[in-house]
């Protein structure tokens, strides 16, 4: 199946790869982690993105796990992060998610040889044409260090570059004018916990978390208040979710979320390098945030 904008509304999570003892791919813990957001009533999944450790992983490992979520989702879409830096290694990895049944690709704005704007809707442009799968553009400038404009975003969805994409950033400003210019265009989706109820109440169409691993229904009791127009209530619900999102994040993602996870009942293995399990101190703080979530029965 491939995605239109349209149809790209709610939560999709952005889930871990979960790795087994000696560090290979757990295919059936991948399962049951899909199957896990889907019975709650997430819209899709992301896998291999940042928080399923993309660039950990081998080319075989991104395409079996592709496959696998592809499996597991049904007629759910699945849309794998793309965090290649150079043109070629990307367009290689969205043929690899076409051919193994992905229904679009998140492709990550270029860096570490940023170009200028208009350098980036060529390269999106470029990319649509040689990747036979609709894309949405990734955009999270606190790890590329790279931001289309809004501009840029309005340019690409009326090129057909674009049907989507992800706002990871705390630039209200921008994220709201990236609404007026490139919401009735594309999919506009929240990147950011703390934000999301406010993106969704001033026009996101839903979101990519990275916590939804592990708690999807309350992200969408969030999203259905949010989008009812009841931020107070929406910002209520999320309060209660605050404490995990800010533990999870105390190191580089996933490690602090997946050590989180264990505590919490799912366990799904460890990182791989460079990424170490979280310090004592970070374990202690998720310790106590967990054995908080279970006293008010957060789910």
């Amino acid at each position: 199946m491939e995605l239109t904008q349209t149809e790209i509304s709610g939560l999709f999570s952005a889930i871990v790869t979960p790795l087994t003892s000696d560090g290979s791919v757990d295919v059936a813990g991948l399962k049951r982690l899909v199957r896990h957001q889907l019975d709650a009533g997430a819209s899709g999944v992301v896998p291999i993105g940042g928080t399923g450790e993309y660039p950990a992983l081998s080319r075989d490992e991104r395409k079996l796990i592709v496959a696998t979520c592809v499996e597991e989702a049904g007629d759910k879409p699945v849309i794998p992060g793309v965090l290649s830096t150079g043109f070629h290694d990307a367009v290689e990895a969205g043929r690899d998610f076409a051919q193994a049944g992905a229904a679009a690709v998140m492709t990550v704005t270029p860096y570490y040889a940023p170009g200028t704007q208009d350098g980036m809707r060529a390269y999106f442009k470029a990319y649509r044409d040689a990747v036979d799968l609709p894309v949405m553009l990734y955009q999270i400038p606190r790890r590329t260090t790279v931001s289309a404009t809004a501009e840029a975003v309005q340019a690409m969805a009326e090129d057909g570059s674009i049907i989507g994409m992800k706002f990871s950033s705390y630039d209200m400003p921008e994220f709201i004018k990236t609404i007026k210019l490139a919401g009735d265009k594309i999919a506009v989706l929240s990147g950011e916990e703390p934000l999301f109820a406010t993106h969704v109440a001033l026009g996101a169409r839903g979101g990519v978390l990275a916590s939804a691993t592990i708690y999807p229904k309350i992200w969408l009791r969030i999203f259905a208040l949010a989008r009812a127009g009841k931020l107070n209530e929406a910002l209520e619900a999320q309060a209660q979710i605050d404490p995990v999102v800010n533990s999870i994040f105390l190191e580089t993602n996933p490690g602090p979320l997946k050590a989180y996870m264990a505590l919490a009942g799912m366990p799904v293995g460890g990182v791989r390098l460079p990424l170490l399990p979280p310090s004592a101190e970070t374990n202690a703080k998720l310790e106590a945030v967990a054995a908080h979530a279970r006293s008010i029965a957060l789910a």
